[in-house]
């Protein structure tokens, strides 16, 4: 009789299955779906940083918030009151131009950033004050629980409690 060397039927599917349940277990591990929330989280974030920035530059340059249309902010543009509450960037068209016409931003900022993103993107700020907070609500459980995380609009101030949960928390994620 020959002795035969190799695995058994039995012996592979063992290793197969035994393949198959690390798989799955490293696959839990790595939650995609998180993964992908927090890849889009970081593209917004990167937005958020750029705009505050070059609205930060503009005003080094001109005295004044790209949201007014004259030094004193007796006139506003995008028809912005002196407190800026709320508003999204993709309804600041006008002070988007402004601040690329300075050359603080590139010309096709909007086409790059998209409306999706530009529409998750809140500015708070005043001419007053000179102060700008550009936030977005976070949709990943590492940016829910960052530092940064705690800005309520409700209240237009820093000091919110963030849930932990993308999905009940009211919290923004600021740059100042």
């Amino acid at each position: 009789m020959k002795n035969l060397k190799g695995f058994t039927l039995i012996e592979l599917l063992i290793v197969i299955a035994l393949l198959g349940a690390l798989a799955v277990g490293l696959l839990a591990a790595l939650d995609p779906f998180e993964q992908l929330k927090k890849g889009t989280d970081t593209g917004v974030r990167n937005t958020v940083s750029e705009f505050q920035g070059a609205v930060i530059r503009y005003y080094a340059i001109k005295n004044q918030m790209p949201w007014c249309a004259d030094a004193t902010c007796s006139t506003w543009e995008d028809g912005l009151a002196d407190t800026v509450t709320a508003a999204t960037l993709n309804n600041m068209t006008n002070t988007i131009g402004n601040v690329v016409t300075s050359g603080e931003l590139k010309t096709d900022f909007i086409t790059l950033a998209g409306t999706t993103t530009l529409s998750k993107i809140s500015v708070f700020g005043s001419n007053s004050l000179a102060s700008i907070e550009v936030c977005f609500k976070p949709t990943a459980k590492s940016f829910t629980n960052d530092p940064n995380t705690q800005f309520s609009p409700a209240t237009g101030a820093a000091g919110c409690v963030s849930t932990g949960n993308p999905a009940t928390n009211t919290c923004l994620w600021c740059v100042k």
